[in-house]
Protein backbone atom coordinates (compact mmCIF):
# COMPACT_ATOMS: atom_id res chain seq x y z
CA UNK A 1 0.00 0.00 0.00
CA UNK A 2 1.31 3.76 -1.15
CA UNK A 3 0.98 6.18 1.58
CA UNK A 4 3.54 8.48 -0.40
CA UNK A 5 1.21 9.46 -3.11
CA UNK A 6 -2.90 8.77 -1.74
CA UNK A 7 -2.45 10.52 1.36
CA UNK A 8 -0.70 13.83 -0.22
CA UNK A 9 -4.25 15.60 -0.10
CA UNK A 10 -4.41 14.61 3.85
CA UNK A 11 -1.05 15.14 4.42
CA UNK A 12 -0.47 19.13 2.93
CA UNK A 13 -3.73 20.84 4.36
CA UNK A 14 -3.90 21.77 7.47
CA UNK A 15 -7.47 21.47 9.51
CA UNK A 16 -9.79 24.47 9.84
CA UNK A 17 -9.35 26.17 13.04
CA UNK A 18 -12.98 27.45 13.22
CA UNK A 19 -13.27 31.47 13.88
CA UNK A 20 -15.41 33.84 15.22
CA UNK A 21 -16.46 31.77 18.60
CA UNK A 22 -18.33 28.93 16.74
CA UNK A 23 -19.76 26.57 19.37
CA UNK A 24 -21.95 23.62 18.12
CA UNK A 25 -24.07 21.65 20.93
CA UNK A 26 -24.17 18.26 20.00
CA UNK A 27 -26.92 16.11 20.44
CA UNK A 28 -25.74 12.59 20.74
CA UNK A 29 -23.77 11.24 24.06
CA UNK A 30 -20.49 9.24 24.31
CA UNK A 31 -21.04 5.61 25.36
CA UNK A 32 -18.09 2.93 25.91
CA UNK A 33 -18.12 0.09 23.98
CA UNK A 34 -15.47 -2.70 23.98
CA UNK A 35 -13.61 -0.53 26.10
CA UNK A 36 -13.50 2.37 22.89
CA UNK A 37 -15.30 5.79 23.60
CA UNK A 38 -18.11 6.17 21.01
CA UNK A 39 -20.43 9.06 19.95
CA UNK A 40 -23.84 8.08 19.65
CA UNK A 41 -26.59 9.88 18.19
CA UNK A 42 -29.92 9.74 16.60
CA UNK A 43 -33.37 8.81 17.35
CA UNK A 44 -33.47 5.77 20.32
CA UNK A 45 -36.43 4.40 17.95
CA UNK A 46 -34.48 4.39 14.59
CA UNK A 47 -34.41 1.26 12.87
CA UNK A 48 -31.63 1.91 10.71
CA UNK A 49 -27.87 2.14 11.83
CA UNK A 50 -25.04 4.16 10.64
CA UNK A 51 -21.06 3.20 11.40
CA UNK A 52 -18.93 6.03 11.40
CA UNK A 53 -15.31 6.04 10.44
CA UNK A 54 -14.13 9.25 10.73
CA UNK A 55 -11.19 10.80 9.23
CA UNK A 56 -7.04 10.67 11.20
CA UNK A 57 -7.84 14.15 13.09
CA UNK A 58 -10.37 12.27 15.13
CA UNK A 59 -13.71 14.14 16.38
CA UNK A 60 -13.22 17.48 15.61
CA UNK A 61 -16.59 19.47 15.77
CA UNK A 62 -17.09 19.20 11.94
CA UNK A 63 -17.25 15.34 11.90
CA UNK A 64 -19.54 15.25 15.46
CA UNK A 65 -21.98 18.01 13.66
CA UNK A 66 -21.77 15.68 10.49
CA UNK A 67 -23.09 12.69 12.80
CA UNK A 68 -25.74 14.68 14.03
CA UNK A 69 -27.07 15.68 10.37
CA UNK A 70 -26.72 11.81 9.36
CA UNK A 71 -28.90 10.87 12.30
CA UNK A 72 -31.65 13.60 12.03
CA UNK A 73 -30.99 15.55 8.91
CA UNK A 74 -30.75 18.95 8.53
CA UNK A 75 -33.27 22.10 8.29
CA UNK A 76 -31.07 23.76 6.10
CA UNK A 77 -31.20 21.08 3.37
CA UNK A 78 -34.52 18.93 4.13
CA UNK A 79 -35.03 15.64 2.68
CA UNK A 80 -37.18 12.88 3.30
CA UNK A 81 -34.84 10.26 4.31
CA UNK A 82 -35.77 9.60 7.83
CA UNK A 83 -33.95 8.58 10.81
CA UNK A 84 -30.44 6.80 11.73
CA UNK A 85 -28.81 5.79 14.62
CA UNK A 86 -25.33 6.61 14.36
CA UNK A 87 -21.99 5.45 15.91
CA UNK A 88 -18.45 7.12 15.90
CA UNK A 89 -16.00 4.72 17.22
CA UNK A 90 -12.74 7.34 18.79
CA UNK A 91 -10.09 4.86 17.31
CA UNK A 92 -7.03 7.48 18.49
CA UNK A 93 -8.62 8.36 21.68
CA UNK A 94 -6.27 10.98 22.97
CA UNK A 95 -4.03 10.15 19.95
CA UNK A 96 -5.45 11.25 16.85
CA UNK A 97 -2.70 12.74 13.85
CA UNK A 98 -1.28 15.78 15.37
CA UNK A 99 -2.60 18.41 14.34
CA UNK A 100 1.09 20.27 14.69
CA UNK A 101 2.33 18.41 11.99
CA UNK A 102 0.32 19.74 9.23
CA UNK A 103 1.18 20.57 6.62
CA UNK A 104 4.49 18.10 7.83
CA UNK A 105 7.21 20.57 6.46
CA UNK A 106 10.39 18.82 8.29
CA UNK A 107 11.57 15.36 8.11
CA UNK A 108 10.49 14.73 12.01
CA UNK A 109 7.01 16.01 10.74
CA UNK A 110 6.70 13.98 7.80
CA UNK A 111 8.20 11.11 9.83
CA UNK A 112 5.36 11.48 12.01
CA UNK A 113 2.81 11.11 9.81
CA UNK A 114 4.01 8.23 8.43
CA UNK A 115 4.38 6.23 11.75
CA UNK A 116 0.92 7.08 12.21
CA UNK A 117 -0.53 5.34 9.30
CA UNK A 118 1.49 2.64 9.76
CA UNK A 119 0.92 2.45 12.99
CA UNK A 120 -2.54 2.65 14.62
CA UNK A 121 -4.45 3.69 11.47
CA UNK A 122 -2.96 1.09 10.04
CA UNK A 123 -6.28 -0.43 8.32
CA UNK A 124 -4.84 -4.31 9.66
CA UNK A 125 -4.60 -2.78 12.95
CA UNK A 126 -8.20 -1.64 12.66
CA UNK A 127 -9.80 -4.37 10.62
CA UNK A 128 -9.80 -6.59 13.34
CA UNK A 129 -11.85 -4.47 16.05
CA UNK A 130 -14.71 -3.36 13.33
CA UNK A 131 -16.72 -6.01 13.86
CA UNK A 132 -17.08 -6.53 17.07
CA UNK A 133 -17.72 -2.81 17.60
CA UNK A 134 -20.30 -3.52 15.36
CA UNK A 135 -21.78 -6.46 17.31
CA UNK A 136 -21.91 -4.21 20.52
CA UNK A 137 -23.33 -1.53 18.45
CA UNK A 138 -25.88 -4.04 17.56
CA UNK A 139 -26.96 -5.42 21.23
CA UNK A 140 -26.79 -1.85 22.36
CA UNK A 141 -29.63 -1.01 19.93
CA UNK A 142 -31.54 -4.27 19.32
CA UNK A 143 -34.63 -1.85 17.28
CA UNK A 144 -31.78 -1.43 14.56
CA UNK A 145 -32.34 -3.92 10.98
CA UNK A 146 -30.32 -2.35 8.57
CA UNK A 147 -26.59 -1.17 8.83
CA UNK A 148 -24.82 1.16 6.43
CA UNK A 149 -21.43 2.52 6.95
CA UNK A 150 -19.83 6.06 6.30
CA UNK A 151 -16.45 7.16 6.13
CA UNK A 152 -13.90 10.20 5.59
CA UNK A 153 -10.26 10.05 4.17
CA UNK A 154 -9.20 7.40 5.94
CA UNK A 155 -12.27 6.01 6.39
CA UNK A 156 -13.25 4.93 3.34
CA UNK A 157 -10.37 2.46 3.12
CA UNK A 158 -11.94 1.02 5.75
CA UNK A 159 -15.27 0.74 4.41
CA UNK A 160 -13.89 -1.06 1.17
CA UNK A 161 -12.32 -3.39 3.44
CA UNK A 162 -15.37 -4.45 5.46
CA UNK A 163 -18.22 -4.37 2.25
CA UNK A 164 -16.84 -7.74 1.11
CA UNK A 165 -18.75 -10.67 0.39
CA UNK A 166 -20.68 -11.59 3.08
CA UNK A 167 -21.00 -8.12 4.77
CA UNK A 168 -23.82 -7.19 7.56
CA UNK A 169 -24.06 -4.29 6.01
CA UNK A 170 -26.45 -2.66 2.88
CA UNK A 171 -24.37 0.29 1.64
CA UNK A 172 -22.10 2.40 2.06
CA UNK A 173 -20.74 6.34 1.64
CA UNK A 174 -17.71 8.24 1.86
CA UNK A 175 -15.92 11.39 0.85
CA UNK A 176 -12.40 12.93 0.29
CA UNK A 177 -11.07 8.82 -0.19
CA UNK A 178 -7.41 8.18 0.86
CA UNK A 179 -5.55 5.14 0.42
CA UNK A 180 -7.71 4.03 -2.67
CA UNK A 181 -6.85 0.58 -3.82
CA UNK A 182 -9.05 -0.57 -6.96
CA UNK A 183 -8.23 -4.10 -5.88
CA UNK A 184 -9.96 -3.26 -2.41
CA UNK A 185 -13.03 -2.05 -5.02
CA UNK A 186 -13.31 -5.31 -6.71
CA UNK A 187 -14.04 -6.98 -3.82
CA UNK A 188 -16.68 -4.70 -2.39
CA UNK A 189 -20.35 -5.96 -2.46
CA UNK A 190 -23.06 -3.21 -1.47
CA UNK A 191 -23.75 -0.02 -3.27
CA UNK A 192 -20.98 2.81 -2.51
CA UNK A 193 -21.33 6.66 -2.67
CA UNK A 194 -18.16 8.48 -2.97
CA UNK A 195 -18.15 11.98 -3.15
CA UNK A 196 -13.74 13.11 -3.96
CA UNK A 197 -13.24 16.43 -4.26
CA UNK A 198 -10.42 18.79 -6.21
CA UNK A 199 -7.67 17.17 -4.48
CA UNK A 200 -7.78 13.40 -5.06
CA UNK A 201 -6.35 12.03 -8.33
CA UNK A 202 -9.12 11.20 -10.83
CA UNK A 203 -7.82 8.96 -12.71
CA UNK A 204 -7.33 6.63 -9.66
CA UNK A 205 -11.06 7.41 -8.06
CA UNK A 206 -12.41 6.68 -12.02
CA UNK A 207 -10.94 3.36 -11.95
CA UNK A 208 -11.89 1.97 -8.37
CA UNK A 209 -15.20 3.55 -9.01
CA UNK A 210 -15.45 1.46 -12.10
CA UNK A 211 -14.74 -1.64 -10.27
CA UNK A 212 -17.38 -0.99 -7.98
CA UNK A 213 -20.10 0.41 -10.22
CA UNK A 214 -19.53 -2.99 -11.98
CA UNK A 215 -20.56 -5.26 -9.66
CA UNK A 216 -22.81 -2.37 -7.83
CA UNK A 217 -25.08 -0.81 -10.65
CA UNK A 218 -27.00 1.43 -7.64
CA UNK A 219 -23.59 3.20 -6.73
CA UNK A 220 -23.33 6.59 -7.28
CA UNK A 221 -20.04 9.37 -7.81
CA UNK A 222 -20.18 12.97 -7.55
CA UNK A 223 -16.77 14.87 -7.66
CA UNK A 224 -17.43 18.02 -5.49
CA UNK A 225 -14.37 20.04 -7.80
CA UNK A 226 -14.26 23.51 -5.60
CA UNK A 227 -13.89 21.74 -2.37
CA UNK A 228 -10.53 20.98 -0.48
CA UNK A 229 -10.15 17.04 0.76
CA UNK A 230 -11.43 17.06 3.93
CA UNK A 231 -14.11 19.67 3.32
CA UNK A 232 -17.29 17.43 5.50
CA UNK A 233 -15.11 16.91 8.29
CA UNK A 234 -12.15 18.39 10.01
CA UNK A 235 -11.34 20.94 6.99
CA UNK A 236 -15.06 22.28 6.92
CA UNK A 237 -14.81 25.95 6.72
CA UNK A 238 -18.26 26.92 8.18
CA UNK A 239 -17.12 30.80 8.05
CA UNK A 240 -17.01 30.48 3.91
CA UNK A 241 -20.92 30.16 2.98
CA UNK A 242 -20.51 28.36 -0.33
CA UNK A 243 -18.06 25.51 1.27
CA UNK A 244 -21.17 25.29 4.57
CA UNK A 245 -23.46 24.74 1.74
CA UNK A 246 -21.52 21.93 0.09
CA UNK A 247 -20.89 20.45 3.29
CA UNK A 248 -24.77 20.35 3.91
CA UNK A 249 -25.37 18.85 0.35
CA UNK A 250 -23.15 16.64 1.03
CA UNK A 251 -24.32 14.74 3.80
CA UNK A 252 -27.75 15.32 2.24
CA UNK A 253 -26.80 13.20 -0.33
CA UNK A 254 -25.34 10.98 1.41
CA UNK A 255 -28.74 10.19 3.35
CA UNK A 256 -30.93 10.32 0.33
CA UNK A 257 -28.12 7.33 -0.67
CA UNK A 258 -28.16 5.16 2.14
CA UNK A 259 -32.22 5.83 3.06
CA UNK A 260 -32.80 4.45 -0.82
CA UNK A 261 -29.98 1.86 -0.28
CA UNK A 262 -30.20 0.46 3.44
Amino acid sequence: MSFSVQTRACCTRPPVVLRGGYDYKEKGEYIDFNGMKTYVTGNPSATRGIFLCYDVFGLFVQAIKGCDILAYGSDETPDNAGDFKVFMPDFWGDHPQDLNNFPPKTPKQRQAVYDFMTGPANPKTVLPLMQPLHDAFQKHSPKINSWSLVGFCWGVKMLALVTTKGTKFQAAAGCHPSLMDVEDAKKVSVPFCIMPSQDEDPELVDAWFHEIKARNPNSYLETFGDQVHGWMTSRADFNNLHNYEEYLRGYRIMRTFLAAHA
